[in-house]
């Protein structure tokens, strides 16, 4: 009855008035006080949603112990429920919050709530690094916003376009087919074509595009050497690359991230990435000194900085130059890695069981853990009440669900809006932000999705009420 009502007093309003915006939700409780992942896609007509009360984190344990079997009783009060009018137009459409940074020093073109960025074309994936966000479209072509002091928005020039998205521009012929979404290096981008070579552009700070040199900043896409690359990611001044099977990292070496068996050891040509066992690399990541893969059949390494617990091993305090295994009661399916600097950097993963664990450090709440300030074993969390979580992101120290329905929930670190609810508050507890994503990409401060069209939307109030 209560999203019925909902759908009833938005069609009342569209006869007064149009509406063409989303507000989010007014928070409804008192503050207590950082990769790109698909969603299975919400139908493109009329989304409604049951109301949702956010519950808080239940009590860690490790993951060899038994979780706990029902969510906790402490809530949130009840976040108000979208009643969304059917959409008028088909294409997907982005929006972003959060700030960008790189350069000189600051955040530029913050946004504390979602804003809408438009491209030319329809839109196959999203991607992001500390200073810039990119687009890829249907088409092939590839469209970057944000800072572009270093020539990370690869048009050849060095301007800054906040709201005007520029076409990358690659060689005659070269059409691209995939953009890593967990995450892009430090002021650099990149991208793999049809032919599976990789193309890098932007400050290439250590030697982070294979080139043997630091000759950087490239203000045009440059090939990177390396054959048949199907996965890619990097961050910070490393980048991984699968190349016909075989994981290479390149770049800065802060604390073992490129994963060779040499601990600080840079190298701007590749190196192996050693003790993978042969086995066949689904997806990659990266954050500021931590480096992963995810394998095919759903175990997951990790390797780098481990001062917090970064690497889920129960060590905290010892780093490792080469890929560790991370003990977890079913096979991975979904992994987000974030971090942008030392004392920060944590992972959170989606088990093909449904469930949800998180590992590294806890300082702003971003493992939704509960109290621990760090946890160097995996521990389990859970999704709001009523709330199935269906992909995974995560930044600084703000960390980011899409859930099965299309809502996005953010919650974690929010100084330069990453959380995107209009404050700068850190919030302990998931926060409901956006309705209708499919897909997420979160690096550093900045936070992009990819969403289903939809019209009107009214979240309809817990005390009654309503808000369009």
């Amino acid at each position: 009855m209560l999203v019925l009502a909902g759908l009833l007093a938005c069609v009342l309003a569209a006869a007064t008035a149009g509406c063409s915006s989303l507000l989010l939700p007014h928070r409804q409780h008192a503050q207590a006080g950082a990769g790109r992942t698909q969603a299975s896609s919400p139908e493109p007509v009329a989304v409604t949603t049951p109301p949702v009360s956010v519950a808080a984190t239940m009590p860690s344990s490790p993951a060899t112990g038994t979780p706990p079997p029902t969510a906790p009783a402490r809530t949130k009060s009840s976040t108000p429920t979208p009643a969304v009018t059917p959409p008028a137009a088909a294409g997907k459409t982005i929006e972003h919050w959060g700030a960008f940074f790189g350069g000189a020093p600051g955040n530029y073109d913050t946004r504390k709530r979602p804003v809408v960025v438009k491209l030319p074309g329809h839109i196959a994936e999203i991607g992001s690094s500390n200073s810039t966000q990119y687009a890829l479209l249907t088409d092939g072509a590839l469209y970057a916003w944000g800072l572009g002091s270093q020539g990370q928005l690869g048009d050849g020039g060095t301007a800054n376009s906040f709201s005007t998205p520029v076409r990358v521009q690659f060689p005659a012929g070269v059409k691209i087919a995939s953009i890593p979404g967990d995450a892009m290096p430090y002021d650099t981008g990149l991208a793999i074509d049809t032919r599976g070579r990789v193309w890098g552009w932007g400050r290439d700070g250590f030697g982070d595009l294979c080139l043997g040199r630091r000759a950087g900043p490239y203000l045009r896409p440059v090939q990177v050497p390396l054959p048949s690359v199907s996965t890619v990611a990097g961050a910070s001044n490393h980048v991984l690359y699968d190349s016909a099977g075989t994981v290479y990292a390149c770049g800065q070496d802060l604390d073992g991230d490129l994963g060779d068996g040499q601990m600080r050891a840079d190298s701007a040509r590749p190196v192996r990435v050693a003790d993978l066992y042969g086995g066949s690399v689904a997806k990659l990541v990266a954050s500021f000194a931590d480096s992963g893969a995810l394998m095919a059949d759903g175990q997951y390494f990790d390797w780098g900085y481990n001062g917090d617990g970064q690497l889920g091993d129960g060590q905290p305090h010892h780093a490792s130059d080469i890929p560790v295994p991370v003990e977890l009661q079913a096979p991975v399916t979904q992994v987000a890695q974030g971090g942008s600097l030392w004392g920060n950097g944590q992972t959170l993963v989606l088990l093909a069981d449904g469930s949800l664990w998180s590992w590294g450090d806890n300082s702003a709440h971003q493992l939704a853990a509960g109290r621990h300030a760090i946890a160097p074993l995996p521990v389990r969390f859970y999704a709001p009440r009523g709330v199935t979580y269906a992909r995974l992101a995560t930044g600084t120290a703000t960390s980011y669900a899409i859930s099965t329905t299309g809502q996005v929930f953010a919650w974690g670190t929010s100084f330069a809006g990453q959380v995107g609810n209009g404050h700068t508050d850190e919030e302990v507890l998931p926060e409901l932000v956006a309705v209708a994503a499919t897909e997420i990409s979160a690096t550093a401060n900045d936070v992009v999705i990819l969403r289903e069209p939809y019209g009107r939307v009214c979240w309809i109030r817990p005390r009654g009420g309503r808000s369009c």
